[in-house]
C-alpha cells in the first residue's frame, strides 16, 4: 500500500498509530522525535507517501520538522497531530505545507479513515502517485 513515516514521542500513541496503519497494509517506519524523522527522510530521499508527526516533541517539534521536510521535499504530504489546542493554532501558519492537524485523542477507525482519505489524493487533489514514482534516490 503506502509508505508512511510517523514521528511521535509518546510510546503508547506511536505504537497504536504504527500498529493501526500496519494492519491496513501500509509500510510504516515510526520514530520518537522530529530529528530522527528528518534523518529517516534523508536516508530514504523523502520517498514516503505521508509524514504523520506529533507537534510537541522534545528535540525537534513537528512544526520544525514540517518546515524542514517541506523545504527539501515539497510534494511530501505532511499531517500533524496534537492533543493541545494552542499547538493546533500554532500549526495554522503551516496551512500551505501541511494537510491539517488531527486532534488527539482519536480512535483507530478515525485515524485509518483520515489517512485513507489523504492517501487517496495528492496535495493538488488528484489521484495519488506512489512515493517510488515521485522521488528519485
Amino acid at each position: 500500500m503506502a509508505k508512511l513515516l510517523i514521528a511521535e514521542d509518546d510510546t503508547g500513541v506511536r505504537l497504536l498509530v504504527e500498529r493501526a496503519l500496519r494492519l491496513e497494509g501500509h509500510d510504516v517506519i515510526a520514530v520518537e522525535d522530529g530529528e530522527l524523522a528528518l534523518e529517516v527522510l534523508e536516508e530514504h530521499a523523502g520517498a514516503f507517501d505521508l509524514l504523520l508527526s506529533d507537534i510537541r516533541m522534545p528535540a525537534m517539534t513537528g512544526i520544525e520538522l514540517a518546515y524542514a521536510a517541506a523545504a527539501r521535499w515539497p510534494d511530501l504530504r505532511i499531517q500533524l497531530m496534537t492533543g493541545y489546542a494552542e499547538q493546533k493554532e500554532a500549526a495554522a501558519d503551516l496551512a500551505a505545507i501541511i494537510l491539517g492537524v488531527i486532534e488527539k485523542p482519536f480512535s483507530v477507525a478515525e485515524l485509518r479513515r483520515h489517512v485513507g482519505r489523504i492517501l487517496a489524493t495528492n496535495v493538488r487533489g488528484n489521484r495519488s502517485v506512489p512515493a517510488s514514482q515521485r522521488y528519485c534516490a
